[in-house]
């Protein structure tokens, strides 16, 4: 499926969701220069196998074309406000290449936002890949503990 889903439950005007919705549509469509006023100066990217990407090399790699999105998903978003800051923690699902490699996953995807200059950046973004837990960690039932 081709697009940018949130999470559409009501018609939101909150600034975070917004700002998660128009991120995720500029992710899509690689474009660099929607994104580039979305971001901190100061904004980091923790990878979903731990690499680090600073604002630069975030637009980057769109700029260039290594990271094509096919789709890209985000929703199942929630959002939690503190006075100038946010968290807002959510669900992308992409297929996607990265230099003509899959790069396709699931992920769970915190974004730090913060309020400056009248409006609201996004000063990080956190992947982690979302999987089912190991066996050792999932519910036993009461039959099987016996």
């Amino acid at each position: 499926m081709l697009g940018v889903m949130a999470d559409h439950t009501a018609v939101t005007t909150d600034p975070i969701a917004l700002l998660g919705q128009r991120w995720a549509a500029a992710e899509l469509a690689a474009d660099s220069n929607a994104l580039e006023p979305l971001l901190a100066d100061d904004f980091l990217l923790v990878g979903p196998l731990g690499f680090m990407l600073d604002k630069a090399q975030y637009l980057g790699s769109r700029r260039s074309g290594d990271l094509k999105h096919e789709s890209l998903v985000w929703e199942d978003v929630r959002v939690r406000a503190y006075g100038d800051a946010a968290v807002a923690v959510g669900s992308q699902t992409q297929r996607s290449t990265f230099q003509g490699r899959d790069a396709s996953g699931r992920f769970r995807v915190t974004q730090v936002a913060v309020r400056q200059g009248g409006g609201w950046v996004i000063v990080g973004l956190h992947y982690s890949p979302i999987a089912q837990p190991p066996e050792s960690a999932a519910p036993t039932s009461n039959a099987e503990a016996r």
